[in-house]
């Protein structure tokens, strides 16, 4: 099955301790159905001090589950994701206005 979601893409957190931030996807984890998004669901790790690193209390955003996300389209709001056949090719669009991502 196509993703729906990739790395790049603006989304809005729909559900849990960070209902409504919105950020973009770094990393994608199909298997685990997980992505992790810059500046959502931040946890605090501690990180030992070595050479090159400075030690201390490192804030690191953590995997979320991809059904607590939802696409942004262009005017902002939360959208589903479809897919459809343009030109011979499989495109990804937005189900509120239609317009292909």
């Amino acid at each position: 099955m196509a993703a729906k979601l990739k790395k790049g893409d603006k989304v809005v957190v729909l559900t849990g301790k960070d209902k409504g931030k919105q950020g973009e996807i770094a990393a994608v984890f199909p298997k685990e159905n997980k992505a992790v998004v810059d500046g959502v669901n931040i946890a605090i790790r501690h990180q030992r001090q070595t050479q090159n690193t400075q030690g201390g209390r490192v804030a690191k955003a953590m995997p979320i589950d991809l059904s607590n996300l939802a696409l942004l389209d262009k005017n902002g709001k939360a959208t589903r994701v479809g897919f459809r056949v343009e030109d011979g090719k499989k495109v990804r669009f937005a189900k509120t206005t239609g317009d292909v991502i």
